[in-house]
């Protein structure tokens, strides 16, 4: 007697125009496969040539053994890579490719290493050790460059194709898929990392990281690895936090970052209940400088964030990315529970700048004036 899950199977597989097949997986076709390599190929073809290796030498300590207490300099080399951003020049790669160097080079995938193609010169337009990006520019134009992408619309599981020079190995190209589009490595670090399984090793910092309209999308930094090379946990500074630093990199030299004078801290359930929070998750506002920008905006202590021009804030580092692009001047519109009820209008506090000594010295340098060639150095009046 035939059971009545078999007799169910029987009329699955025998109904009129059912064909097996359509009950499992079905192989590609060597046409679809040869349309997606096809497809691929383009897209590396098109960017690829806006994808540099940056030579650079310098000094360092010179590895000696522990028990030696002098350390002495040694000639270094290293390579990284690095990404065209403007015909005229403009390069941004990592801001630890170029630490500490002396001379840089750049090496385009249409260059030789000899000859009249040699690499071409490079100097250090400004550095951003905060978001470890650096820019660089060469003596040429019209070299082939990338539009930036708007990573605030990255998706996990999104194509990505990663860029550069890994241990060497110029003009490389390997491929994968957004592990994750905001990932925070550190509690002090409000950065949120683009995490990619595309293979990043090392000499691949400062690499582009495309979307599969060729677009760049991130800046490959670094990986997590226990072995020193990829084990497909790699990590990409997000392109419109690039933008913002090149900008001001090419402006200025070195980045202003804005501030609103508030403090804000996450909420957990022990601090809800401490508090009696209308809610158990969050951001609230801890502090508030006196006579801050937030204070004169109406931002009041206690507060609830529920967002800053309209993006949902869920956590303090959503709060703090968002003034890693902001400058002075800009305007943020707050919305804020406060007393369990939201406020009918937006507060709208002006954004200003927090203070750097370093920033502030490299403002007030000329080097028409300050420069000392013959000693390489240039001096500040205090």
């Amino acid at each position: 007697m035939i059971s009545r899950i078999g007799q169910a199977l029987c009329l699955f597989l025998f109904l009129p125009g059912f064909a097996l097949k359509h009950a499992f997986p079905q192989t590609p076709k060597p046409a679809d496969l040869s349309e997606f390599s096809r497809s691929v190929r383009a897209l590396t073809q098109k960017v690829s040539p806006a994808v540099v290796q940056v030579l650079v030498s310098g000094y360092g300590p010179a590895a000696e053994p522990e028990s030696q207490q002098i350390s002495l300099l040694s000639r270094q080399r290293s390579s990284g890579s690095g990404v065209i951003l403007d015909p005229d020049g403009y390069i941004i790669t990592n801001a630890h490719v170029v630490r500490g160097a002396v001379n840089v080079r750049v090496l385009t995938t249409g260059m030789k290493t000899a000859g009249q193609d040699a690499p071409l010169d490079a100097k250090i337009v400004g550095i951003d050790r905060g978001t470890d990006l650096a820019l660089i520019k060469v003596d040429r134009s019209g070299l082939p460059s990338l539009s930036f992408a708007d990573s605030d619309t990255l998706n996990q599981g999104d194509v990505v194709l990663a860029l550069g020079s890994p241990l060497g190995l110029k003009n490389s190209v390997s491929m994968g898929v957004v592990s994750a589009p905001a990932r925070q490595i550190a509690d002090d670090n409000p950065l949120a990392y683009i995490q990619t399984d595309a293979s990043i090793n090392p000499g691949n910092s400062g690499g582009a990281l495309v979307n599969v309209s060729g677009q760049l999308i991130g800046i490959n930094s670094f990986i997590f690895t226990q072995s020193g090379g990829s084990q497909g946990i790699g990590f990409a500074i997000p392109s419109n936090i690039v933008q913002t630093v090149y900008q001001q990199l090419r402006n200025h030299g070195h980045v202003h970052r804005g501030e609103i004078g508030a403090t804000v801290q996450d909420i957990t359930p022990p601090l809800a209940s401490a508090l009696a929070l209308p809610r158990q998750t969050g951001v609230i506002v801890a502090d508030v400088e006196p006579g801050g920008p937030s204070e004169v905006g109406g931002l009041r202590t206690r507060d609830i964030v529920l967002s800053l021009d309209g993006r949902r804030i869920d956590y303090e580092r959503d709060f703090e990315l968002t003034f890693f692009r902001r400058q002075k001047g800009d305007k943020v519109s707050v919305r804020v529970l406060r007393g369990g009820k939201e406020l009918p209008q937006p507060i709208v506090i002006d954004v200003s700048e927090q203070e750097d000594d370093e920033d502030v010295l490299a403002d007030s340098v000329k080097p028409e004036n300050n420069l000392v060639p013959r000693l390489g150095i240039l001096c500040i009046e205090i």
